[in-house]
């Protein structure tokens, strides 16, 4: 994600995405998206997509590594 131009915090990796549907000018809230349409959903994981799973996964793998489970 950082090549993207995002920043994950370890602790709250999902704030990624809340940033992405600012950029893009979709009307993301915390709680109760319902509103969204398919393309604007769509438009978000699009951004995120698997540049976001192989960030989780190296986070993942480093705190395996300092021996921390969470």
């Amino acid at each position: 994600m950082k090549r993207e131009g995002y920043q994950v915090d370890p602790n709250r990796p999902d704030n990624v995405k809340f940033e992405v549907a600012k950029e893009l000018g979709v009307p993301l809230k915390p709680n109760g998206n319902g509103n969204l349409t398919t393309e604007e959903a769509g438009h978000i994981g699009g951004r995120i997509g698997g540049s976001m799973v192989k960030e989780l996964i190296r986070l993942a793998q480093d705190q395996l590594a300092k021996g921390d489970p969470h």
